[in-house]
């Protein structure tokens, strides 16, 4: 059984042509909403290359099929599940497809953006769309060929067959299907008949990633190119007085020096050279705006918290009056700190800058915004940059942010070269973009045994609204419910960090539910399951999670991790949460230890509706608990003077693999549109874990990391079963 989808995209949009000259059909497609008006084929089509023109599906006279990924990869798996959904439609084998990475291209591409876990979301129906008519169109090529009705007509894994038995490959028919009208409706698979979605695939560059094949940014190598490393203000704050470089240019390898804005770069035939030339740099820095410390910011957020200088949120009923009236008032405080994003590849980018062209490439979640910020800092029309996006080895939110690629090409348009410019690993943890340190303090009030006034004020360095979702659960199922947020603006760079909003406001959350059902001796996870019952039902669109979701995550979760069952000495912790349009529960087991607890099994389970690539949606799941287990647990930065009081891995401890549980994970099996994955899994993970320690130990953990307090970590002399 199939449905009928109306195109969203225009017969003049979808372009195809058959005048390759390999042979074969090219198609374009948009991948979103519809394709540009601008979009247009090339003049020489027929002399095109697929790695600067990419909007397009690519079959061949062999029947081989060549899909182009637009979004930017960064291990989350669109490379691979993208192209997943156009095959699917598509009706081929997957074996047959091969999948190649898009440029930039904003005539063809819209959300050409690796952020939100939204990225198969809204790729979910248009992406599917264009498969299904790309496959109509040889459907109706081969109908035409035998003089039959498309209708009786079938396809299965790039053959076409009609009534009698006769066959048709998708390469016998691609130039004859490029002459004919495209489709205005096509007709999209029933999820049952789905033969590549809900299938394990495998990265489709997996194999160049485990043999050291060119993918990466750092990969990226061009003839005449030099390599550029940069001297930075060593706090927020400083600016550059002056500096002497005699002792750089003496360096072998070091070609040139260049001042720009408040920084000097070193340009050498090496990386190794342009360090080395970089640290024999000699700066003055003088101040030049406040120098911050980490005493001084905890101190401001505090005074925030006790302010009343604040931007209300959302505002239900009147909190005042609930509390007043209350038997109990419940109230706790949670702080976190900064965190920079340490990717495993360090920021790099290469840039040519010349008189008709700006050539980019390298990794990057922004292309689009990147390169729009390119043509305002060197006053260029955006029509001459080139952007081309490399795998990159890692993102978690800092490669949102170009101001590697703005460095590359203004070092660049200086030095009249092409420059690839690479921060060492100090470069990366001095000079970043920080999750900001935040509080939250929660206040609640108990009535004749409900909850009946909540109240959720955040304070933040800078992030106005950063760390805060007003519409997300408990909202709309407390009478009396308001949300506050202030913040203080530093000098201090800040932004998105892996689950942005909520990788530490669940954590506040839910170790403030469990307190509340503590203090209301109620059930924990009946408590949450009670709160949910009255938003069934709701008319609040503002609203943004499924209680009925949330409540099914919650029984499965349940059942599935033995909660309340396990053995003596066996301590659980459980966390519920919504986030990137998606629902996850998760409950954490820990045993004592040498006196400790230690995290031994993650139970979790998702609902993120249809799983595309089962493989890799888990891999995303673990990798979101282990970040969120390992970040709660040991992650620690801050600024004395406006310095980084770290710049590499012997000051700044991250999860090690010993440490890592086992994870055992489920899905909800539904036909629902798919929801994001890449970051869902992380925020649950420290309330989970730190429920758990509660219960271990009878300390209520509420700041992390959880071990910048080892004694509220270990085991009190009795025993404390919670």
């Amino acid at each position: 059984m199939s449905t009928s989808t109306k195109m969203t995209f225009s017969r003049r949009g979808f372009i195809r042509t058959s005048s390759l000259a390999s042979g074969g059909l090219l198609i374009g497609f948009n991948l979103f909403t519809a394709c540009s008006p601008k979009a247009k084929p090339p003049v020489d089509i027929s002399q095109l290359d697929f790695n600067d023109f990419n909007a397009f599906i690519k079959i061949a006279d062999n029947g081989a099929v060549t899909i182009f990924s637009p979004n930017p990869e960064i291990g989350q798996g669109v490379k691979t599940s993208m192209p997943m959904l156009i095959a699917e439609e598509l009706d081929v084998a997957w074996d047959n497809v091969y999948v190649k990475q898009g440029i930039l291209d904003t005539n063809n591409y819209t959300r050409q953006v690796a952020g939100g876990s939204q990225s198969i979301r809204f790729g979910w129906e248009p992406l599917r769309q264009t498969g299904a008519t790309a496959r109509q169109m040889l459907v109706n090529a081969a109908a035409a060929k035998w003089g039959v009705d498309p209708s009786e007509c079938t396809t299965k894994e790039g053959v076409i067959t009609n009534e009698k038995g006769e066959t048709l490959g998708y390469g016998d028919v691609v130039k004859e299907a490029a002459q004919l009208e495209v489709p205005e409706n096509v007709s999209l698979k029933d999820p049952k008949d789905f033969t590549i979605i809900k299938s394990d695939v495998k990265n489709v560059d997996i194999d160049k990633i485990i043999t050291g094949q060119s993918l990466f940014g750092l990969d990226y190598k061009k003839e005449g190119m030099v390599y550029a490393s940069s001297l930075r203000p060593p706090a927020f704050g400083q600016k550059l007085e002056s500096f002497d470089d005699s002792e750089t240019r003496k360096i072998s390898g070091v070609v040139d020096v260049v001042k720009f804005g408040n920084k000097i770069a070193v340009l050498a035939t090496d990386t190794w050279s342009a360090m080395k030339g970089k640290n024999a740099l000699k700066a003055v820095w003088t101040e030049d705006t406040k120098l911050e410390s980490t005493a001084e910011h905890d101190k401001i957020l505090t005074d925030l918290l006790n302010g009343s200088k604040v931007e209300t949120l959302r505002k239900d009923g009147d909190i005042k009056k609930a509390f007043a009236a209350a038997d109990k008032i419940v109230e706790r405080t949670y702080h976190s700190p900064f965190l920079p994003h340490n990717c495993m590849e360090p920021m790099n980018f290469f840039a040519d800058v010349t008189e008709d062209k700006i050539h980019l490439v390298g990794p990057i979640q922004t292309p689009e915004r990147t390169a729009n910020d390119v043509a305002e800092l060197l006053n260029r029309d955006v029509k001459q940059i080139h952007l081309e996006m490399t795998r990159m080895g890692g993102g978690f939110g800092r490669r949102l942010y170009g101001d590697f690629v703005l460095e590359a090409a203004e070092i660049s348009n200086l030095a009249k070269k092409p420059v690839k410019l690479v921060f060492s690993r100090e470069d990366d943890m001095m000079d970043g973009i920080y999750r900001p340190a935040i509080k939250y303090r929660i206040k609640a009030a108990i009535k004749d045994g409900e909850i009946t006034g909540y109240h959720l004020k955040e304070a933040s360095i800078n992030s106005n609204m950063y760390g805060l979702i007003p519409n997300f659960f408990p909202a709309g199922a407390i009478e009396n419910y308001q949300v506050d947020v202030a913040n203080y603006q530093s000098n201090i760079t800040t932004g998105a960090w892996r689950a942005p909003y909520t990788n530490f406001l669940a954590f506040a959350e839910q170790s403030f539910f469990d307190e509340l059902a503590e203090a209301m001796e109620v059930d924990r996870v009946q408590m949450r399951l009670d709160l949910l019952q009255k938003v069934k039902g709701t008319t609040d669109d503002r609203i943004q999670y499924s209680p009925e979701r949330m409540e099914e995550v919650i029984h499965v979760v349940v059942d599935k991790s033995g909660w309340g069952k396990k053995e003596a000495g066996t301590f659980q912790g459980f966390a519920a949460y919504y986030c990137h349009n998606t629902h996850v529960a998760e409950v954490a087991d820990v045993q004592i230890e040498n006196g400790m607890p230690v995290v031994k099994k993650v139970t979790c389970v998702v609902d993120c509706g249809i799983v595309v690539n089962p493989l890799g949606a888990l891999n995303q799941v673990e990798g979101g608990i282990i970040d969120g287990i390992g970040h709660a647990m040991y992650g620690d930065f801050g600024f004395e003077e406006g310095k980084p009081l770290a710049n590499n891995f012997d000051r700044y401890r991250l999860i090690r693999m010993k440490e890592i549980p086992a994870i055992e994970t489920y899905f909800i099996q539904n036909n629902l549109s798919p929801t994001g994955l890449g970051e869902p899994a992380l925020p649950p993970a420290g309330a989970a874990i730190a429920n758990a320690f509660k219960a271990a130990t009878g300390n209520r953990l509420t700041e992390q990391p959880f071990m910048k307090n080892p004694d509220l970590l270990k085991m009190p002399e009795k025993e404390i079963i919670g």
